[in-house]
């Protein structure tokens, strides 16, 4: 019998630089800060964020991380995807930030519209239509 999940708890997301990235996703993207913290034994801050109410994203930075290579099609998580209403409207909305957007593209299999962009440390980030 397979594990009975709920639902997706959290993501995590480490990032290079801290202050960037926390003004990415608060600001640009939206998402709401719910708590922060500095934690000294790791000289790491944590960010947890949410979307609409609902505790979404962890966002921690550390020192120096390693870079890590993202390739479209490279084993691991390939993308965290985002569900708005236009996705017309978010490309408008995206590029008054100067964010660079991939063409908007349609998906074969449900007809619904999709594009993608790059978080600061370049994660790639979908947005799908409604």
């Amino acid at each position: 019998m397979p594990l009975a999940l709920l639902h997706v708890h959290h993501i995590a997301i480490i990032c290079s630089n801290y202050n960037k990235s926390l003004q990415f996703y608060t600001e640009i993207l939206g998402l709401e800060l719910l708590t922060e913290v500095f934690r000294k034994e790791r000289n790491s801050y944590k960010a947890d964020l949410a979307l609409r109410g609902q505790y979404t994203i962890e966002l921690f930075s550390f020192p120096d991380p390693p870079v890590r290579p993202s390739y479209p099609e490279a084993a691991g998580l390939r993308h965290l995807a985002f569900e708005v209403a236009d996705v017309y409207a978010a490309v408008v909305t995206l590029e008054e930030y100067g964010i660079v957007c991939e063409p908007i593209r349609e998906d074969e299999r449900t007809g619904k519209m999709f594009f993608f962009i790059a978080d600061p440390d370049g994660l790639p980030i979908e947005f799908y239509e409604k």
